[in-house]
C-alpha cells in the first residue's frame, strides 16, 4: 500500500520537475484541498511527503495553467484531480446537486439569478463570487429575492453541475470561475461521456491503483462513490482479474489487491503527512493496517484535544511512529512544534532517540521548504524532550 501511494522510491538526484508532479497526480488521482493554512495548504503537502522539497508553483501550474494536468472538483472532497478523471465524474455533475440541501434549494428558488450568474461568467469570466457581489451592489434585486451570499451559493451549485469550473484560486484562496471549455483541455472535453456504471468502475480502478490493497468501503471512500454501484464495480473487477481477493492479517472482511500492485520487500519512507493525505484520510483502513488511531481535532475545544490542533502523522519505514502538531511562525521565521508524541516503541520497534533524530531531520527539511530558518520545539508531548535535543544537535 505504501508503494502504491508513492512512498519508498529512491530520492531524486535532481530538482523535482513537472513530470514528477504530474506522475504523482496520476498515481494518486487527487490532492484534497483544505482551507486551513497552518504550515501550508493541505494540497501542497503530499508531493513534499513523497518527493521531498519542490517548488509549489509546479502544482499550481499543473492545476491552473495550460496545459492543465489537474482540475478542481469534488473527488474524496474538494480536490485537485487528475484531469483524465473529468469524463468519469460527469455522471456526478449530471445527477445534479439534489443531495446538497440548502445550496440546491437556493438555486432552484432563484432561476433569474441562476441565469444572470450564467451570463456573467460566460461574458466576463474568469470571475470570483466577490467580484459579482460587489458589481451587483447598485442593481435592483427585489424581483430575485436574493442576498449577497446567494451569488456564491449559485456559483457553487453551477460548479457542482459542471456548468462552471475553477479557473484558479485567488490570493484569498477563493475560487475564480469560468466556463469549462475555457478551463479544461479541449481533448478531454471532447471525449464521450461514459455511463454511470462505466464511470464508477473507472473510479474504483483508480482508487485501487492508488491504494494497492483495500476493502470495498475504502475503495468507495476514495472518490465517494455510492455503496451499491461500488459493490457492483468491485464484483466486475474481481471477475476480470483486476482486483484479487486477499486475506489481510486476521481481518474478517474481504480485502482486494490491485493486480498490478508492486510488492517491495521493504519500504524506506520518512514523511510527515497532512491530515488530508490520501494515505490517511480513511481512518478505519489506517487503523486496520497500521494500528494507528488518528483523528483530526481542529473542531475539538482546545482543553479537550488529546494531541493538538493540526497534527501531522510521522511515517518512518513502514510504520507510523509519532505525531506532531505543527505551525509556521512566519513572523519569527521558524517551524514551531506545538506538541510531539511518540507511538509505543515496543509495538513499532523504534527507539525514541532514533524517532526523534529522524523526525528532526524531516522537520528541518520541511522548514527549509517553507522558507523558514529553523525548527522550535515547545515542551508538550512525550516526544518533545528527545525531539528538542535532536533539533539542537542537528
Amino acid at each position: 500500500m505504501l508503494a502504491a501511494q508513492g512512498f519508498g522510491r529512491p530520492a531524486l538526484e535532481r530538482p523535482v520537475g513537472m513530470r514528477d508532479v504530474a506522475g504523482l497526480a496520476r498515481r494518486l488521482g487527487q490532492f484534497q484541498i483544505d482551507s486551513i493554512n497552518v504550515v501550508t495548504r493541505a494540497h501542497f503537502v503530499p508531493t513534499f511527503s513523497r518527493l521531498g522539497p519542490y517548488d509549489p508553483a509546479l502544482l499550481e501550474r499543473a492545476a491552473f495553467a495550460a496545459p492543465r494536468r489537474l482540475f478542481e472538483y469534488w473527488g474524496h472532497a474538494a480536490s485537485l484531480l487528475d484531469v483524465e478523471l473529468e469524463p468519469l465524474l460527469r455522471f456526478r455533475m449530471n445527477e445534479g446537486a439534489h443531495s446538497w440541501g440548502g445550496v440546491d434549494r437556493v438555486a432552484r428558488a432563484n432561476p433569474a439569478l441562476v441565469e444572470h450568474v450564467r451570463r456573467e461568467v460566460a461574458d466576463r469570466g474568469p470571475v470570483s463570487a466577490r467580484q459579482l457581489e460587489v458589481e451587483e451592489a447598485g442593481r435592483d434585486r427585489s424581483r430575485w429575492g436574493w442576498n449577497w451570499s446567494a451569488v456564491k451559493t449559485v456559483l457553487e451549485w453551477l460548479f457542482y453541475l459542471g456548468e462552471v469550473s475553477s479557473a484558479y484560486r485567488n490570493s484569498q484562496f477563493e475560487r475564480v470561475y469560468d466556463l469549462p471549455d475555457r478551463v479544461l483541455p479541449a481533448e478531454v472535453r471532447a471525449r464521450p461521456t461514459p455511463s454511470e456504471e462505466e464511470s464508477v468502475r473507472g473510479l474504483v480502478r483508480r482508487a485501487a491503483l492508488a491504494l494497492g490493497v483495500a476493502t470495498e468501503p475504502a475503495l468507495r471512500d476514495y472518490f465517494r462513490t455510492r455503496p451499491a454501484a461500488t459493490q457492483q464495480a468491485v464484483a466486475e473487477l474481481v471477475e476480470s482479474g483486476e482486483l484479487r481477493p486477499v486475506q489481510v492479517g486476521d481481518q474478517v472482511r474481504p480485502w482486494y489487491l490491485w493486480h498490478e500492485a508492486r510488492l517491495p520487500r521493504r519500504v524506506h519512507a520518512r514523511a510527515v503527512l497532512s491530515p488530508f493525505d490520501s494515505l490517511v484520510f480513511e481512518r478505519a483502513r489506517l487503523e486496520a493496517l497500521f494500528d494507528f488511531a488518528y483523528r483530526i481535532e481542529i473542531y475539538v475545544p482546545e482543553p479537550k484535544r488529546a494531541y493538538g490542533y493540526y497534527v501531522y502523522p510521522f511515517l518512518l519505514g513502514d510504520r507510523f511512529v509519532a505525531r506532531v502538531d505543527l505551525k509556521a511562525d512566519r513572523a519569527r521565521g521558524v517551524l514551531r512544534v506545538v506538541s510531539a508524541w511518540a507511538e509505543d516503541p515496543a509495538v513499532h520497534g523504534r527507539e525514541t532517540v532514533e524517532v526523534a533524530e529522524e523526525l528532526a531531520a524531516e522537520l528541518a527539511s520541511m522548514a527549509a521548504w517553507q522558507g523558514l530558518s529553523g525548527v522550535e520545539v515547545l515542551p508538550r508531548g512525550d516526544l518533545a524532550p528527545a525531539l528538542a535535543l535532536a533539533v539542537r544537535g542537528s
